[in-house]
């Protein structure tokens, strides 16, 4: 109980700012809470290991619940997560129920991230234990298998893989340690770059450039409209929300709770992902959803629970493997980093207390987020109108002053934030994937000094497949994703085929 006399006021005041500031990030169209994560990294430097902790997963489970306010007002998800947030919500909007939806909404969100909680509590922990007998070997196939994963599950995925190495290039510019099995030298750069580029780039400003910088640019490009979004919103007074709602629906919000924490457990699958399947699976099991699409609270609680449960799900990888579950845990690292520990098998036993302080903080932010957004919806909705010719500028300035003060004053760190913003942007235009791009890029260095050393300790390739029977495991889950994606490649072709015949 040692970890109760790291949890003062202050701990439990930056977790609950946390979840406000997220709240108002993810309800602000084109803002998520991986931005928000980034955004507000380098604050965690000054705060320290628990405190930054705390304020980083409430800001984690406030972005992710702020989504669901433009979703149901504006039909705009404020999140990926929140798409199928708009099918019913919107149109029950647009019959003057929009503060009910919106509390539909607040429960499923409480309910799915307590869930994940308690998911991640009891698992995380066994597979940390588990994990520790891995080998190099092992480490680097658990790491090839999330490479597979991440680009088997994007929209396309040779666009996918592309991406994925990418990253992993990015991630292995610099010197060539010796102590990783290199030859202590420089690579994959001029030698005019070698005074800035030494250590290869910095992952805090690769991280706020890629989530900060680039966004902004998205939505600069798009420009400001002209008509006012409180013309479009229709909170309504509240009428007809009872708790008596969820009366026969407590297997959806369970079934979709889980959904979203198991998804949040494969790497970079992504929230969209676990409402759409929660979605999905409450209209094919649901006795009547012949209203679903039309303003049915049952679709609310499916996709709310769901993407709010991915808040655990995706700690799980993270804190047991070192593996992200999605693009805002892969921010997460960058905290770990800065407090010089790195999250992995060893993780949990080294740090209990750590452990149990964020068990606390992420318990904490969800109960904080249901006050806040229950009880002060009709606040937060107005976050909506808030112009981004005034609130894009003071995230820019946010983001080039934490860069910069991220390892005590580094111009370059300023440059790479830049740069950095500017691919973000690009990459998207020409149709390139940000988080396997990203993912690639922090586990790229990892999976290669694996892959030496396994080489150095055995001598062959076919240790690979003969070192244990955990190798051949990962190897069928390797082979398994890629027919997966082959598979949902073709019939997404097929249907593109006959859409076209139609």
């Amino acid at each position: 109980m040692e970890f109760l006399t790291l949890l003062d006021i202050t701990f439990f005041l930056l977790a609950a700012f946390g979840a406000l500031m997220g709240i108002i990030f993810g309800a602000i169209p084109g803002m998520t809470a991986t931005m928000a994560v980034a955004v507000c990294l380098p604050l965690t430097y000054a705060l320290g290991l628990n405190h930054g902790l705390a304020l980083l997963l409430g800001l984690y489970v406030g972005g992710i619940s702020g989504g669901m306010v433009p979703a149901v007002l504006l039909n705009i998800p404020g999140t990926p997560s929140s798409i199928t947030t708009t099918f019913d919500g919107y149109p029950m909007a647009r019959r003057g129920e929009g503060e009910k939806a919106l509390r539909v909404c607040v429960i499923a969100s409480l309910v799915g991230g307590l869930i994940s909680a308690a998911v991640l509590f009891l698992f995380a922990p066994i597979l940390a234990d588990f994990s520790i007998k891995f080998s190099y070997v092992e480490k680097f196939l658990i790491i090839f298998l999330a490479l597979t994963v991440i680009a088997s599950l994007s929209s396309n995925m040779l666009i996918g893989i592309f991406s994925g190495v990418i990253g992993i290039w990015l991630s292995l510019i610099g010197d060539y340690s010796i102590s990783d099995g290199g030859n202590g030298k420089t690579r994959l750069m001029f030698d005019f770059m070698e005074p800035y580029l030494f250590e290869g780039f910095s992952l805090l400003p690769v991280l706020i450039g890629i989530f900060g910088i680039s966004t902004i640019l998205l939505e600069a490009e798009k420009g400001a409209k002209s008509e006012l979004a409180h013309e479009r919103i229709k909170l309504g007074k509240g009428g007809g929300f009872a708790l008596s709602l969820f009366k026969g629906r407590l297997t959806n919000l369970v079934r979709s709770s889980f959904i979203g924490t198991f998804v949040g457990m494969l790497p970079g699958v992504g929230g969209s992902a676990a409402s759409v399947l929660a979605y999905t699976q409450e209209k094919n099991l649901a006795r009547d959803s012949s209203q679903m699409g039309k303003g049915a609270p049952q679709g609310l609680i499916a996709s709310e629970s769901a993407n709010n449960a991915l808040t655990g799900g995706a700690l799980i990888p993270l804190l047991s493997l070192g593996i992200p579950g999605d693009s805002t845990t892969a921010v997460l690292i960058g905290a770990f980093t800065l407090q010089g520990i790195q999250v992995g098998p060893l993780f949990i036993p080294e740090n209990v207390n750590t452990w149990y302080v964020m068990m606390t903080a992420l318990v904490f932010a969800n109960v904080v987020m249901f006050f806040l957004m229950f009880y002060a919806i009709k606040y937060i909705a107005k976050v909506v109108m808030v112009p981004k010719h005034i609130l894009y500028p003071v995230i820019v300035m946010m983001c080039v002053v934490g860069a910069y003060a991220i390892n005590y004053g580094i111009m370059f760190d300023v440059w790479t934030l830049l740069i950095f913003g500017i691919l973000g942007y690009l990459i998207q235009k020409i149709g390139l994937e940000v988080a396997p791009l990203i993912i690639g890029f922090i586990l790229g260095s990892q999976a290669e000094i694996y892959f030496v050393k396994s080489l150095e300790s055995f001598g062959t390739l076919s240790i690979f497949f003969t070192k244990s029977p955990i190798a051949v495991v990962l190897w069928l889950l390797i082979l398994a994703s890629v027919v997966f994606s082959i598979v949902m490649s073709l019939k997404s072709r097929a249907q593109r085929r006959q859409e076209v015949l139609s």
